[in-house]
């Protein structure tokens, strides 16, 4: 026992120190390296891509709109001469055809005899004498005004993107209008699309103005400033094919698709386009039914959400999911 007291457990003491110093020595100096893998990529990217299906394209166009009083029309002289008699009065009611005024004139012949003539002129449109100043022995030429008649009828106008009028080559004849806190909605007829040319300043250079309008039933109440909201039918197509818009360079008459190869790579395709409801497409030709091609073009910024997916580069969507 003295010989394990004197001998053996110190030996062991010193052996157990010597390990945990050497231990102590390679950490310090001789530690393996600490790899920090959080900056290793664990998504991938990839090219989403879609099929192409059959589906059904509503190509309707909504625009907003005001609700204003038709245009003044104007009461035109029909004879170069004097106001002889005067028959009404500004902001009188008047109906189509309504004697407004009537002019006299000496008319003097080819041969030198003369004679006198008389013209009544009358209300081209019923609604209220606006405007109208004229006085007994007042001179007026023909074709000058002699007063405005304010129709007691509406209509409906809004300003359309020039671009959205591809989506309106067959021009429709009328709209559906919803008025705010208004009555049901109704249809609009008469509908127009006008384009009027205006100058911009500067670096703007020349700009224009498309106005789409319809006229308000007469049996529809309104009032002038009323917000609307106008709803273009530019056709229905059944049971067509249809791919995103966002898989298409071109949204009219024309456009080119990625094709997705057998390998998996891409070639262009042109296709011949149809209608569009601002989602999706139709495709005319150039594809067909199971085609796959990329859901957006390259370079185009992808909006996807909730599958996992962001944006990525060049219209690539990089997933982690």
């Amino acid at each position: 026992m003295s010989i394990a007291r004197k001998w053996v457990f110190p030996i062991i003491r010193i052996l157990v120190f010597a390990a945990i110093a050497a231990a102590l020595v390679k950490i310090a100096f001789f530690a393996d390296p600490v790899i920090d893998d959080s900056a290793k990529p664990t998504g991938e990217i990839v090219e989403p891509q879609v099929a192409v299906a059959l589906g059904t394209i509503q190509n309707d166009v909504t625009l907003t709109g005001t609700v204003a009083n038709d245009s003044p029309v104007s009461v035109k002289a029909t004879l170069s001469g004097v106001v002889h008699d005067v028959y009404v009065s500004a902001g009188q009611h008047v109906d189509a055809g309504t004697e407004i005024l009537r002019l006299r004139a000496e008319i003097t012949n080819p041969d030198g005899t003369s004679y006198v003539d008389y013209e009544t002129v009358v209300a081209p449109i019923a609604g209220t004498l606006a405007t109208f100043t004229a006085l007994e022995g007042q001179t007026f030429s023909v074709g000058d005004d002699v007063g405005k008649v304010s129709p007691a009828s509406f209509n409906v106008s809004g300003t359309i993107a020039p671009e959205q009028q591809y989506r309106l080559l067959n021009q429709p004849t009328e709209a559906q209008v919803t008025i705010t806190g208004g009555p049901a909605p109704f249809t609009c007829g008469g509908l127009t699309i006008t384009a009027a040319a205006g100058t911009g300043t500067g670096t703007e250079g020349s700009t224009s103005t498309t106005t789409v309008r319809c006229s308000v039933p007469a049996d529809v109440t309104v009032f002038p400033g009323l917000a609307a909201s106008l709803v273009l039918a530019g056709g229905v197509a059944d049971n067509v094919l249809v791919a995103p818009i966002t898989a298409v360079e071109g949204s009219a008459q024309t456009g080119n698709v990625y094709f997705v190869l057998p390998d998996g790579t891409t070639e262009t395709r042109p296709v011949t386009l149809g209608l569009n409801d601002g989602t999706n497409v139709e495709i005319k030709e150039g594809l067909a039914e199971g085609d796959m091609i990329l859901q957006f073009i390259p370079g185009a910024t992808a909006v996807v959400g909730g599958d996992g997916c962001v944006p990525g580069p060049g219209g690539t969507m990089v997933c982690t999911g």
